[in-house]
C-alpha cells in the first residue's frame, strides 16, 4: 500500500483552492444557492451549512490541543499518515471530481435551512461563517508547523473508532472539504437545467 505523506504546504494550497470557489458562490442568485436538484438532496447552502457543523468538533479540539504541544526547532514539513488514517482520508477524498461512495451524514451533522425564509443576508452569514471556521483550521495547519504532532491522538467527529493526529485530521477534514465541492459542482449543475 503506497504511504500518504501530508504536508502543511498542500493542505494550505488546496484550503486557498476551496476558498476561492467558495468565494464564487457569492455571486450566484440566491435561488441558486437554496435550490436542491432533488427533494433527497442538498442545496448549496445546505452544504456550506453542513461543512460548518462538522468544523465545529474539530475546532474546540485543536483549541485544546494546540497549546500543549511542545514547540520544535525545526519546521514540520513532512507527516506519515498511518494505514487506518489513510483508509479513512481516502474514502472521503474524491476521485477524478467524482464522489466514489455517497454516504448518508449522521444526525448531528445534517443541516437544518428553512429554504423559504432565508435571504441574501442570511446566505452570506452562513458563507462568513464557512471562512472563519475554515480559515481557523488554515491558522491551526500554520501554527502546528512549529508543534511536536506525534503527541496527542484525538477522536474523529465520527467517533473513537478513528482517531488521528493533528496533520491527519487537516487531510481528512480538506478530503471532506474537497467532496463537498465535487457535490456543490453537482448540485449546480442540476439547478441549472
Amino acid at each position: 500500500m503506497a504511504k500518504l505523506i501530508l504536508t502543511p504546504e498542500n493542505q494550505i494550497q488546496r484550503l486557498n483552492t476551496i476558498f476561492n470557489s467558495v468565494e464564487q458562490l457569492r455571486d450566484l442568485p440566491l435561488v441558486q444557492l437554496k435550490k436542491r436538484g432533488n427533494p433527497k438532496t442538498w442545496s448549496v447552502l445546505e452544504v456550506i451549512l453542513h461543512l460548518n457543523i462538522a468544523y465545529g468538533h474539530y475546532q474546540t479540539k485543536f483549541e485544546e490541543i494546540l497549546p500543549n504541544l511542545s514547540s520544535i526547532d525545526v519546521e514540520q514539513k513532512k507527516f506519515k499518515c498511518r494505514a487506518w488514517q489513510k483508509f479513512v482520508i481516502e474514502g472521503q477524498r474524491p476521485k477524478n471530481n467524482v464522489r466514489k461512495w455517497k454516504m448518508k451524514t449522521l444526525k448531528r451533522f445534517e443541516p437544518i435551512i428553512d429554504s423559504e425564509h432565508v435571504d441574501d443576508k442570511k446566505a452570506n452569514e452562513i458563507i462568513d461563517s464557512f471562512f472563519a471556521l475554515y480559515g481557523h483550521l488554515k491558522e491551526t495547519i500554520v501554527t502546528s508547523r512549529g508543534k511536536d504532532v506525534t503527541k496527542i491522538k484525538f477522536a474523529s467527529a465520527i467517533g473513537p473508532i478513528v482517531n488521528f493526529y493533528l496533520p491527519e485530521s487537516f487531510e481528512f477534514l480538506i478530503c471532506h472539504l474537497e467532496r463537498h465541492m465535487v457535490q456543490i459542482s453537482e448540485i449546480l449543475k442540476q439547478v441549472e437545467k
